[in-house]
């Protein structure tokens, strides 16, 4: 079994509240990374940033002063680009989700996690290395097209991180 893993795809890290002209630019890439796993059987799963009305008084809150990704709010909402539709939903609290590491040590002989989205160098690199700490001997990757970062720096930063921890970059 192969894994696609969708993250953090929200209007709010697109086009919202932490936007960038980068994320924009992704989303075509990741629809066809989407629609090509799909096609070729890979299980789908969509992980979600997920805050309540009270996030400035959390930590993150606290370190990132920007209201995003509220539940109910278009901002949390995964892009219509994508269709989520056969897909399993995760959301989260932070940037990486013990959710989705619980979720995938569940899956039936997985060979492959491939990992896409937003932001490459916050939730995605956290992602990646729960998930290859999690299935050590399970191929991990991120396929860098269907990535953007804070900073084009930054995304660069997080994808040489990834590799020195044994997560293929595509």
């Amino acid at each position: 079994m192969k894994l696609l893993v969708v993250v953090d795809m929200q209007n709010d890290f697109i086009d919202g509240a932490l936007g960038t002209k980068e994320a924009v630019s992704i989303v075509p890439h990741v629809a066809q990374k989407l629609d090509k796993a799909r096609k070729e059987g890979w299980a789908v799963v969509f992980t979600r940033d997920t805050h309540t009305e009270d996030y400035l008084n959390t930590q993150e809150g606290r370190n990132l002063p920007v209201p995003h990704c509220i539940v109910g709010t278009k901002g949390w909402e995964i892009t219509e680009a994508l269709a989520v539709e056969d897909a399993t939903i995760l959301d989260k609290p932070t940037f990486g989700s013990t959710k989705l590491a619980h979720y995938i040590t569940r899956l039936p002989d997985l060979e492959e996690v491939c990992l896409v989205g937003l932001c490459t160098d916050i939730c995605v690199i956290s992602n990646a290395m729960l998930v290859k700490a999690a299935l050590p001997e399970v191929l991990v990757s991120v396929d860098a097209s269907c990535c953007a970062g804070v900073t084009p720096q930054s995304h660069l930063n997080a994808l040489e991180a990834m590799k020195m921890c044994q997560i293929q970059v595509q």
